[in-house]
């Protein structure tokens, strides 16, 4: 991750997220107990790996069948938070062009939702497969969408200041799975 200059507190570690994420597990599952075929995606870049773990512990603990798991790519926002694309870019990877949702309940995996505009690409594009439902599921809720959507799932909500960061640190991109808040340094001003 690109740091940006300011000041970092970590609001949660890696065992405060252990039980976030067990609790997340198991609303999730319950979200699928009953359903036919599941998929759980991951929204690449951190959410990928939160898909694994949040399926890891729903196989473990929650008895859930190995669902289908993909991964898709979009892009909107750097790590802080500058726009970089006004429309989300979405990525179709070649091997998706065929892929049969069809009836299946989705549980898309993301580390923030911020604005939703990377969720409802997602949604978008994943509708478009006929599953029978989608289900959204995010670490952390900024509580700032401006779009009509909800996350299914929320490990936590954290009202920040607008100009605040919240930081999803999850291996393998970064060593340590925290969640960081970033308090930009002042323009001019370096920390």
């Amino acid at each position: 991750m690109n740091a940006p200059q300011g000041t970092r507190t970590c609001l949660y570690d890696s065992a405060s997220l252990g039980a976030v994420m067990d609790r997340m597990a198991q609303q999730a599952a319950g979200l699928l107990q009953g359903h036919g075929p599941v998929a759980v995606v991951g929204v690449l870049r951190r959410g990928a790996p939160l898909a694994d773990r949040l399926t890891e512990r729903m196989l473990q603990r929650h008895g859930l069948a190995p669902p289908l798991r993909l991964d898709l790519s979009v892009k909107r926002y750097a790590d802080d938070l500058t726009l970089l694309f006004p429309d989300t870019q979405f990525a179709e990877a070649p091997h998706h062009a065929a892929l049969d949702l069809r009836n299946h309940t989705l549980l898309v995996v993301d580390d923030v939702l911020y604005t939703g505009h990377s969720a409802l690409k997602v949604v978008d594009w994943l509708t478009r497969k006929r599953p029978a439902a989608v289900r959204l599921v995010v670490l952390a809720d900024r509580c700032v969408t401006t779009l009509p959507l909800r996350a299914d799932v929320v490990g936590l909500r954290l009202e920040v200041a607008p100009t605040d960061i919240v930081e999803c640190h999850v291996p393998p991109y970064e060593p340590d799975f925290s969640i960081q808040l970033l308090q930009p340094a002042p323009a001019g001003r370096a920390v």
